[in-house]
C-alpha cells in the first residue's frame, strides 16, 4: 500500500504547535498522549508538526487528554504591549521614600511587575501587611534592601531576588546611604 502524500492545509499551522506546547507544559509525551487520547504517537506527531488535520473527534480526545478547552487553540495570541519606563504610571502602594512606577498593563491581573526607587531610610509600614496576589518576587537591581517578615529579616545586596508568598506578612527598609532600585513582581 502507498502513503499518501502529506500536505499541511496551512490553516492549521498555529493549532498543531499549540497542542504540543500544551503537551510539554503537561510534562507528556507523544507516547503519552496518544495513548491517553486513544490514537496513534505517529498520528499525534504529525498533528503536532502541521502535516495533516485532525478530526473534530480526534480534536476534542487531545484537548480532553490535556485538559484543555478546545477554544483555547483558536484563539488568537494576546496584545502586546510596550510601557516604556518614561510613561509607566506612577502608584502608591504606601510607605516613605518610595517611587513606586507600574511596568505592566493596568489591566493584567496575572502578573504585575513594579520598579521602585527607595531613597536612604525609606521603610514599609511599621506593621506587616500582606498582598493580593498569590506570590511576590523582589530583585534588587541596585543599592541595599532588607525585607522583613515574622521572625526573620533578608538583607539584599544588588543583584539578589527573593520570592515569598502574597500572604506572608512583610515590610521593608533601605538600610543603605543610596537609593535602592528593585523590581516588584506579583504574580497569581
Amino acid at each position: 500500500m502507498k502513503a499518501l502524500p502529506i500536505e499541511s492545509s496551512g490553516t492549521s499551522a498555529a493549532v498543531g504547535s499549540r497542542l504540543r506546547n500544551h503537551r510539554l507544559r503537561n510534562h507528556m509525551t507523544i507516547d503519552q498522549l496518544a495513548s491517553a487520547a486513544g490514537l496513534t504517537k505517529g498520528f499525534v506527531s504529525r498533528v503536532e508538526r502541521d502535516l495533516i488535520s485532525p478530526s473534530v473527534e480526534s480534536l476534542l480526545r487531545m484537548c480532553q487528554a490535556l485538559r484543555l478547552e478546545v477554544g483555547d487553540l483558536f484563539s488568537g495570541p494576546g496584545e502586546v504591549v510596550v510601557i516604556r519606563s518614561q510613561e509607566a504610571p506612577h502608584i502608591d502602594l504606601g510607605g516613605e521614600g518610595i517611587e513606586e512606577q507600574l511596568l505592566t498593563p493596568t489591566d493584567q491581573r496575572k502578573v504585575q511587575v513594579l520598579r521602585a526607587c527607595v531613597a536612604p531610610g525609606g521603610s514599609g509600614e511599621e506593621t506587616p501587611y500582606t498582598m493580593d496576589c498569590e506570590t511576590e518576587v523582589l530583585h534588587l537591581i541596585s543599592g541595599r534592601f532588607r525585607l522583613k517578615v515574622p521572625g526573620r529579616t533578608f538583607d539584599l545586596a544588588a543583584g539578589d531576588t527573593v520570592t515569598f508568598p502574597g500572604a506572608e506578612p512583610h515590610t521593608w527598609e533601605n538600610p543603605g546611604d543610596e537609593d535602592a532600585v528593585l523590581l516588584w513582581i506579583l504574580g497569581s
